[in-house]
């Protein structure tokens, strides 16, 4: 079976879904059955997604997005100092 792959927008939701259905006495297994996903995976999103709205949640990931990418320019820019001290040493 092929992983579906849940959009923040559809894990907050899921959890909203979770706190009442738990208010209404079910189980978490009996949620993560509903839901379609394991207990494990519900433990994840809550300590991922616990407390935050859906506009909070599309701008986490815009920032984690953003980070990734200054990291990545960073690591180039280290990349390119060091051929350069080397050149600029003489050792090559």
């Amino acid at each position: 079976m092929p992983r579906k792959r849940h959009q923040a927008e559809e894990i907050i939701q899921h959890l909203r879904t979770v706190e009442i259905e738990q208010s209404k006495g079910l189980s978490l297994e009996e949620i993560a059955r509903k839901i379609g996903v394991t207990t494990v995976t519900l433990a994840r999103w809550r300590q991922e997604f616990g407390g935050l709205k859906v506009d909070q949640a599309r701008r986490l990931k815009e920032l984690e997005q953003e980070n990734a990418r200054l990291k990545k320019i960073v690591a180039n820019q280290a990349i390119d100092i060091d051929i350069l001290k080397i050149a600029a040493s003489g050792n090559f």
